[in-house]
């Protein structure tokens, strides 16, 4: 039996005791590591090597930074997307939310108004003892047949009936001329075939009040006493001298305007007195129909105590 060959770690060598062709010199490998030695020495110490690190850093640097940014817009499209439709959706909700805001600062002043003359009519329920039935205008002047009225929301449905009292928080309107079942033409007082019998608060007298056909700023009312030798004083406050039947077609009590002038008739032998009515007619919303109490309606009637039903 042949004995194994004896080995040893190390350089393989072939039969002529000479270096394998596939391992390297031992003067090649001892020539490498001292030049590796050198390099750590030198890099160490910086002075030496710091020159070509420059060099390369000022070839490779703008070939990196070229490199970077023509990847950058593809590595970083899918979130410029996702930030693109998040930014949209921000813009869209702030968007909505500006609107709500405008919306509201637009119908502060009406909202705060119309909250107003409710409840000037809650208050002048309770002061007349009546009921109302709250309406809208939602028509005037040219479009009726006649030249002083006006059209509300609220018909027969409602539970009003012609020669029906119609007021708002500042006094009085006029009243029910004819319905339909969801509108109401009122004849307003300032109206020239308007009649009212009023009373001057002061001191009780009796007259009656006749339209001049004026709407706005320009509105006046003539006041004729029963007794002619009476002279009311101006700022004397008028109201309604009230029906025969108590309620209809006029309320009594219900505040018309205050005397600015008083002049004599030389035809009539007679002393008239000028009235400024308290409503402004011409900047009508929101009246209420004087109607018995327990009328059915089909909307919230204000009761005399102030209630809803």
């Amino acid at each position: 039996m042949k004995p194994f060959p004896q080995r040893r770690y190390g350089l393989a060598r072939n039969e002529g005791g000479e270096p394998g062709r596939g391992t390297p010199p031992r003067s090649l490998v001892l020539a490498l590591v001292l030049a590796c030695a050198s390099l750590m020495v030198l890099d160490q110490s910086g002075s030496v090597l710091d020159p070509a690190r420059r060099a390369v850093g000022e070839v490779v640097g703008p070939a990196q930074s070229f490199t970077a940014g023509a990847v950058r817009p593809f590595v970083e499209l899918p979130g410029w997307f996702e930030d693109k439709d998040q930014m949209r959706g921000e813009l869209a909700s702030l968007e909505a939310e500006n609107d709500q805001l405008r919306s509201q600062v637009r119908t502060t002043d009406l909202d705060r108004n119309r909250l107003a003359e409710f409840e000037g009519l809650t208050a002048a329920a309770t002061d007349l003892g009546t009921a109302l039935v709250p309406a809208r205008v939602i028509g005037i002047g040219a479009s009726q047949s006649f030249s002083a009225t006006v059209t509300i929301d609220a018909g027969s449905s409602s539970g009003i009936t012609p020669d029906l009292t119609v007021l708002n928080n500042d006094g009085l309107v006029g009243r029910v001329l004819r319905v339909t079942s969801t509108t109401a033409t009122v004849l307003l007082v300032v109206d020239p075939d308007s009649a009212v019998g009023a009373r001057v608060a002061a001191d009780m007298e009796l007259g009656f009040l006749t339209g001049r056909g004026e709407l706005g700023d320009d509105a006046r009312l003539d006041l004729e006493l029963v007794d002619q030798t009476v002279v009311p004083r101006e700022r004397d406050v008028v109201v309604t001298w009230g029906s025969r039947n108590g309620d209809s077609p006029y309320l009594a009590g219900v505040p018309v305007g205050e005397v600015v002038s008083v002049y004599n008739s030389v035809r009539e032998t007679s002393q008239r007195a000028v009235i400024d009515p308290f409503v402004d007619f011409a900047a009508l919303d929101l009246v209420g129909v004087a109607v018995p109490s327990g009328t059915r309606s089909d909307r919230a009637v204000v009761e005399a105590d102030g209630s809803l039903r």
